[in-house]
C-alpha cells in the first residue's frame, strides 16, 4: 500500500511539472516560441526546463549559449552546427511539402535534420496492400517510411523495438553531444507557506539546487568548497519591490563522499516579511525574482515566478 502511495504521489508530481512548464511554453513570444519549436529534435529536457523558467530577458543569452555549446570550432567566426542544422530544416521543407504541415515536422523531415542526406534512398510505389514506401540508408543502418494510401503522408516504422531504440539512441547522443561531464547549472524555487500578521505577509522560500550541477573549488581537507550567491526580490502587481534579499552561503563536499553527494540536492529556505495590506497583495499577488549565483565558475541563473498569497 505504501509503494502505491508513493507511485501515485511521483506521478503526480510529474503531471504538475509537466502542466507547469506546457503553461509556460504556451505563454513564450513568437520568437521564442519559435527558437524552441525549431530545436526540439535537439534540445535536451534539462535545457527546455531552464529556457521556459528564465525570465525573457535571460533568453536571448541562453539562446546564444545554446549554440556556442555546440559550436564545433569555436575559434571560427560562423557556427558550423548552427548553419547546418537551420539548412537542414530549409531542405527538408522543399525535400517534404505535402503532408500538410512544414517539411521539418514531418518524419521524415526530423530523420533529414538530425542525420542529414542518406547514404541511399530508395522508393517503392504502390505495393500491393502495403501502400508506397521509402527506404533510407545511413550505411547499413535502415530508416523505413511507409504511406498506407500512398497520399503523400508518410511514417516512420521501426523494424522492432531493438531498432526503434537504436533510433532514440542516435537521437539522444545527438543531444548530448554538446555537454561536459558537469550537468547544467540548475535549481528549483518555490514558495513553502505564507501566511499573515497584522499588516505583514510572511513566507518561505525553498531553493533545492542540484550539487550535479554545480562547479566546486579544490579546498583543504579534502574538501570541494564553493559559494553560492541567492539574490531574492519580491515585487507586487505594479513592479515596485517588497522585499530584497542577499546572502552568500559555503557550500562544501567532502571529496571521498562527492559521487554520493552528487545525487542529492543542497537545500535552502529564506523566510520573508512584507509589509503592506495583505488583502490588496493577495488579489493583485506578487512577483518573485530569485538569482543564484556559484563562485567556483562564475555561473549565475535568474527565475521568476507569480504567486498569491494564500490564507
Amino acid at each position: 500500500m505504501r509503494k502505491t502511495s508513493v507511485l501515485v504521489f511521483s506521478t503526480a508530481v510529474l503531471v504538475a511539472g509537466g502542466c507547469r512548464l506546457y503553461n509556460l511554453e504556451r505563454r513564450l513570444d513568437p520568437a521564442n516560441a519559435d527558437f524552441l519549436s525549431k530545436v526540439r529534435y535537439i534540445i535536451t529536457g534539462e535545457e527546455r526546463k531552464i529556457f521556459l523558467e528564465m525570465p525573457d530577458s535571460e533568453k536571448p543569452k541562453f539562446i546564444k549559449d545554446f549554440w556556442r555549446r555546440r559550436d564545433p570550432a569555436p575559434e571560427t567566426e560562423e557556427n558550423e552546427r548552427q548553419k547546418e542544422y537551420f539548412d537542414r530544416i530549409e531542405r527538408a521543407n522543399r525535400l517534404f511539402p505535402s503532408e500538410g504541415r512544414p517539411g521539418w515536422q514531418t518524419d521524415r523531415g526530423r530523420i533529414f535534420v538530425l542525420f542529414g542526406p542518406p547514404t541511399q534512398r530508395l522508393t517503392y510505389p504502390l505495393e500491393n496492400e502495403s501502400g508506397c514506401r521509402e527506404v533510407w540508408y545511413y550505411i547499413d543502418f535502415p530508416v523505413i517510411f511507409v504511406d498506407e494510401h500512398c497520399s503523400g503522408d508518410f511514417a516512420m516504422m521501426p523494424i522492432n523495438l531493438e531498432h526503434l531504440g537504436e533510433l532514440h539512441k542516435v537521437q539522444g547522443f545527438f543531444q548530448r553531444s554538446f555537454q561536459p561531464e558537469k550537468k547544467m547549472f540548475d535549481y528549483d524555487v518555490r514558495i513553502v507557506k505564507t501566511g499573515s500578521e497584522g499588516e505583514k505577509v510572511l513566507g518561505l522560500i525553498a531553493v533545492d539546487i542540484p550539487y550535479s550541477g554545480i562547479s566546486f573549488a579544490s579546498g583543504e581537507d579534502g574538501q570541494l568548497t564553493t559559494v553560492l550567491t541567492v539574490a531574492v526580490r519580491i515585487l507586487d502587481g505594479n513592479d515596485a519591490v517588497l522585499w530584497n534579499f542577499k546572502n552568500d552561503f559555503a557550500v562544501s563536499v567532502d571529496e571521498r563522499g562527492a559521487e554520493k553527494a552528487l545525487r542529492n540536492k543542497h537545500h535552502l529556505e529564506i523566510p520573508f516579511v512584507v509589509s503592506g495590506d495583505p488583502e490588496r497583495l493577495r488579489r493583485g499577488g506578487m512577483i518573485l525574482r530569485v538569482k543564484v549565483g556559484s563562485s567556483a565558475a562564475g555561473e549565475e541563473l535568474m527565475k521568476v515566478k507569480s504567486f498569491r498569497l494564500k490564507f
